[in-house]
């Protein structure tokens, strides 16, 4: 099969006045994103803007709010995934297509937090102006409480600009962890503020309520914070394999651990085997924090919230499916070739794979899938993902391409199949 796939032709890319909607720029996350800040948009237009009141400001702020925190709700991604797989085989492939996108979704969590962020800013300003007219119209405490959360918001959304979140990564997810509990607590303070100032019952707020069902969702991964036993596997110093008990969840879930739970946390892909209790995470060295992890592997690690479904779910949404994996990429396809719930092609590109991840692993994916294509790149070098992965397309008749890789990689492959007409998924690096 190498030989067949390696002499595949990729036929051109077709003119861009067709393929437009394949390009990056209009992705389903964009579009969401777009969509998001378009309804605030036009309730801009609607309404005289000299004329808006504050409680017309603190709507829009809290429900742009709202949907920022709750669409990153971990009960609410998985029902988001449960209801797009839905969607039957028998359905028209591009009706298929679009909801296994299901995974944009934090278009919505991005627009709807920026145009919060704006929405708060110019209540600020116009209760500014307001305040240098009339110095007694707006507490000068409502006014410190005030520039204080924008500036909380304003450094979420700058460290949360892609080229500055994939730069400082762990300082992104601190802001985002400790700034985003300040903006909450400064909320509760103006919302308490508001009340007192007004004299009107909290019970009869439906900004009360609101921050209740906030805070709740944004306390509940924590109320189920546990320090849980691991034990590990080492089939080299490139990687660890290594195996909790707590729980036994759903292929092509993925979990969060931390060996300090108030400042780093990763998330690895799940892989339970079929009629095993617990399961395995992959953890190969990539950076600092699994270099130490490998290196000094942990008897005990911390773990928050439940299992929460990844993208390679919406495998079950196709007749078949071609998955490319690169390296530990491995680790969120395995679940799914153990599960074989779709007929898949495996293309698996690494160095080395029975000396990196040792031969249980790869005898345990080739029983699973005897036609799987291991490419060692320490003995043929590294593959052109693009022409196998359209190659394997046309060979085994799949309707789409999974890539799990690296940022660029995934990006390239996912365009390139898009590009021609194949329906392509990878993850988009948004949190």
């Amino acid at each position: 099969m190498i030989d067949a796939l390696t002499r595949t032709v990729v036929p051109p890319k077709p003119a861009l006045w067709r393929r437009w909607t394949s390009l990056p720029m209009f992705s389903y996350y964009n579009r969401l994103l777009a969509l998001v800040l378009m309804c605030n948009a036009l309730v801009l237009l609607a309404v005289d803007f000299r004329a808006i009141t504050v409680e017309r400001f603190a709507d829009m702020v809290l429900i742009n709010l709202s949907v920022a925190i709750l669409i990153r709700q971990q009960y609410l991604i998985n029902a988001l995934f449960w209801l797009a797989t839905r969607v039957p085989r028998a359905w028209p492939l591009r009706v298929r297509r679009s909801a296994a996108k299901v995974y944009h979704f934090g278009g919505l969590h991005s627009g709807a937090a920026l145009a919060a962020t704006g929405w708060f800013a110019a209540m600020l300003v116009v209760q500014v102006a307001r305040y240098l007219q009339q110095p007694g119209s707006v507490s000068s405490a409502w006014l410190w409480l005030s520039s204080v959360l924008l500036s909380l918001l304003m450094m979420m959304v700058i460290m949360a600009l892609p080229r500055v979140r994939s730069r400082f990564h762990n300082g992104f997810e601190r802001v985002h962890r400790f700034a985003g509990w300040g903006a909450l607590l400064l909320f509760w303070g103006l919302t308490l503020l508001a009340s007192s100032e007004a004299s009107t019952p909290l019970l009869h707020s439906g900004s009360f309520w609101m921050l209740v069902l906030l805070t709740l969702s944004i306390a509940l991964p924590w109320l189920r914070l546990r320090k849980v036993v691991v034990e590990h596997a080492q089939p080299s110093g490139h990687a660890v394999i290594t195996r909790l008990s707590h729980t036994t969840p759903f292929a092509g879930s993925s979990t969060a651990i931390s060996r300090n739970p108030l400042l780093e946390w990763h998330s690895f892909a799940n892989i339970p085997a079929p009629g095993e209790a617990g399961f395995r995470l992959i953890i190969s060295r990539a950076g600092d924090w699994t270099g130490r992890f490998i290196e000094d592997s942990p008897r005990h690690v911390w773990v928050k919230g439940i299992t929460t479904a990844g993208v390679a779910n919406v495998e079950t949404l196709f007749k078949s499916v071609v998955y490319i994996a690169t390296g530990s990429g491995i680790g969120p396809v395995m679940p799914h070739l153990l599960a074989a719930q779709v007929p898949t092609q495996l293309i698996w590109s690494t160095r080395s794979p029975r000396k990196t991840y040792g031969d249980e692993l790869v005898d345990e994916i080739l029983r699973a899938q005897p036609g799987a294509l291991i490419w060692d790149t320490d003995e043929r070098g590294k593959p052109d993902l693009v022409q196998l992965a359209y190659g394997a397309v046309q060979t085994v008749g799949a309707e789409a391409v999974i890539c799990i890789a690296n940022q660029a990689l995934t990006q390239r492959v996912v365009h390139e199949m898009e590009a021609r007409g194949i329906p392509a998924y990878g993850a988009i690096w948004d949190s």
